[in-house]
């Protein structure tokens, strides 16, 4: 998912914003839920950090799993299509020109199939380059240089052994499903029986996977819609946190500190200053 096909206001995607920063494009997008996009292919090889929302890219021979947290790896010219789910997408997109894939070439590092990544170095990096994106002064192109050359050598690396570290099918679609559902109540035994596994069995191979419990996963996912709604709105925090799936505005107040540091009020209060 890239900006040739994001960068233009269509049926299916909002451009958000967009700049180019040492020779790399980056673009943050919203898409419409509901959507399949045609086939099509990509000019630049390109990364996709998921912020919010689920939804696939079906190649050929592999269907990469997106959901929030998770970064996405796309050659160029590799035809696929993508799958949004039933709620909108906003995605953080680097498109990465040739000229950086040949410099990674140089150092032996070769870029060939799409791969996505769920909670690990990538995803830290390609966070700290939206931060970066968000808050552009004039040492972020320097910054930025430095964090997709980590990310395009990371790439590498798990690429080869994504195989034998990747969650099965069903866990992704077990993730899934809770990214969809985390503002609503529901139990580790739907969850299970949606995907049709063992309750036992999902506990433990999400925890060895994805390092949290279901549980853990769902308030970090709502903190997380917390964080988004406090920033581009202005909605009273009880609002907030009762959207996001919390029992009240004390439990919201006590789960955010612990996760984060810091009050919602003094987040919020925080974020608008910068």
């Amino acid at each position: 998912m890239k900006p040739n096909l994001s960068s233009k206001s269509n049926h299916w995607a909002k451009p958000l914003g967009n700049r180019t920063v040492t020779g790399l494009k980056l673009a943050e997008v919203s898409y419409n839920p509901g959507v399949v996009t045609p086939k099509h292919r990509h000019e630049d090889a390109g990364f996709c950090l998921v912020l919010r929302g689920t939804y696939t890219e079906d190649y050929s021979k592999k269907i990469l799993e997106c959901a929030p947290q998770t970064v996405t790896f796309s050659p160029a010219g590799e035809e696929h299509l993508n799958r949004f789910h039933s709620a909108a997408v906003h995605c953080f997109i680097i498109d990465v020109e040739a000229v950086w894939l040949e410099r990674a070439r140089q150092c032996g590092v070769i870029l060939e199939n799409p791969v996505d990544f769920h909670k690990n170095s990538l995803v830290w990096l390609a966070s700290r380059i939206y931060n970066e994106y968000n808050n552009m002064d004039e040492a972020s192109p320097l910054v930025i240089e430095a964090l997709i050359l980590e990310m395009l050598v990371g790439v590498s690396r798990g690429s080869k052994i994504t195989s034998e570290r990747k969650p099965p099918r069903w866990l992704r679609q077990a993730r899934i499903f809770i990214c969809e559902h985390f503002s609503q109540k529901f139990s580790l035994n739907e969850v299970a029986s949606a995907v049709g596994v063992h309750p036992i069995y999902l506990a433990s191979e999400f925890r060895r996977h994805y390092q949290c419990t279901v549980g853990e996963y769902v308030r970090r996912l709502r903190v997380e819609n917390a964080c988004r709604e406090m920033i581009k709105s202005e909605t009273s925090l009880v609002e907030i946190a009762l959207a996001a799936g919390f029992s009240s505005q004390s439990h919201f107040s006590s789960v955010f500190k612990r996760i984060t540091g810091m009050t919602p009020a003094t987040y919020r209060a925080n974020a608008l200053q910068s």
